[in-house]
């Protein structure tokens, strides 16, 4: 990824990120690896927004759900760790 597209994807990032945070109400929480493909709430690494994600449950895709809920659809509440360089 060059520096142009570097700076677009983190410009759409905060756009999502602001989104993200008007809509997640206290009762919501983020929850990774459950996003079905088309169905994420927001932009990772590979993309740049919401309803991007390629595959079901990818472990960086995430997707508000209510407080508490998460781990119990196999989810995870924390993003996986970034892969080593």
């Amino acid at each position: 990824m060059n520096k142009r597209h570097a700076l677009i994807a983190a410009a759409l990032a905060t756009v999502c990120a602001t989104q993200a945070g008007s809509a997640a109400a206290a009762d919501q929480e983020k929850c990774y690896g459950v996003a079905k493909a088309g169905q994420n709430d927001c932009g990772t690494a590979a993309h740049s927004c919401s309803g991007q994600a390629k595959t079901d449950n990818a472990p960086d895709e995430w997707k508000f759900v209510a407080k508490g809920t998460c781990e119990k659809t196999g989810g995870k509440t924390t993003p996986p760790a970034a892969p080593a360089k």
